[in-house]
């Protein structure tokens, strides 16, 4: 997947009640403004392949604000979803010109990277579609709790740049929010994930995660899409999307695989972040998920180290 460094920082200790801050997102994002030529072409195309109209990014906004940018458009089948585990879900990537992409670049060992995750930031899942030969892709996915979901496609059109388009999803059923307290440090079955590093809006800062397993360092963490670890954020109220590169990876000759992995990332605003960091070891994939703020220069967080779960689930994504 293309990481392009962005998450947030922690601060002070306070509850997220995600029902109402998350949720409020889906009302004020994406900004108004006019979208130029092309923002008018991409929306008509959204209206016509998916029967919504397209919200369309400037080109200053962080990734998945809209589901049209740059002249694609992410176009899903149906934006409503029955609740199940393996719940069928399908889109396509409409072109410039009109026709749906059937060409993309191969990024961190995979053609299209879907994040759908719960706009309470519950039930977060890193998914890898298959492609028809017209352009369709499908996954199953687990929407099994009710509630409105965001859609991200990460991708990489052949030739082109790296785009991050977003969509919301409804599944319908009695929508019980999450909540989250503040967290750096995160139980993961029998693994504990740290983190440390401040970080503040306008500056790129270093954070570090260290992974330890009953108590010991693991030393071997195997590489999990060209990396030893993995981080997505999303930014609270709007459900930015956001990317951090990872400090060197797998075969660089100097970089060790653990028990820490090295961030560099950006924030764009102050504000609550939900981070979702994935590792893999022994064979498995696992995510640990921290609920951070990113405070302005100045105002860097002095609160302890606490311990978290989102909904009962105890970090897993």
């Amino acid at each position: 997947m293309n990481t392009a460094g962005k998450l947030s920082a922690y601060g002070v200790a306070l509850a997220l009640v995600a029902g109402g801050g998350w949720v409020i997102g889906n009302a004020v994002g994406p900004f108004a403004g006019s979208a130029g030529a092309h923002g008018d072409e991409d929306a008509a195309h959204g209206d016509a392949h998916s029967g919504t109209v397209a919200e369309t990014a400037h080109p200053d906004q962080p990734g998945g604000l809209a589901s049209s940018r740059g002249g694609y458009t992410l176009t899903p089948t149906s934006t409503t979803l029955t609740p199940g585990a393996d719940e069928e879900f399908s889109f396509r990537i409409v072109g410039p010109d009109g026709e749906p992409v059937t060409r993309f670049e191969v990024e961190h060992e995979k053609r299209m990277h879907l994040i759908v995750v719960r706009r309470d930031t519950a039930g977060f899942q890193h998914l890898h579609p298959e492609m028809t030969a017209d352009g369709t892709w499908n996954v199953a996915v687990d929407v099994n709790r009710p509630g409105s979901y965001r859609a991200f496609a990460d991708f990489v059109p052949a030739g082109g740049e790296a785009t991050t388009l977003g969509v919301d999803l409804a599944v319908p059923g009695d929508f019980r929010p999450a909540t989250y307290a503040p967290s750096r440090v995160v139980a993961v079955g029998d693994y504990e994930v740290r983190l440390d590093g401040d970080l503040a809006p306008g500056r790129t800062s270093t954070v570090t995660l260290t992974v330890t397993r009953n108590g010991e360092e693991v030393t071997d963490l195997q590489p999990y899409l060209g990396a030893y670890g993995h981080l997505v954020a999303l930014r609270g109220g709007d459900l930015a999307y956001l990317h951090v590169h990872p400090d060197g990876g797998p075969g660089d000759g100097g970089t060790k695989p653990g028990p820490t992995i090295t961030f560099h990332a950006d924030v764009p605003s102050a504000g609550i972040y939900r981070l979702f960091f994935e590792f893999q070891h022994e064979g498995e994939v696992r995510t640990a998920e921290f609920t951070l703020r990113a405070e302005p220069a100045g105002r860097a967080s002095g609160s302890a180290p606490t311990s978290a779960t989102d909904d009962g689930h105890g970090g897993h994504g």
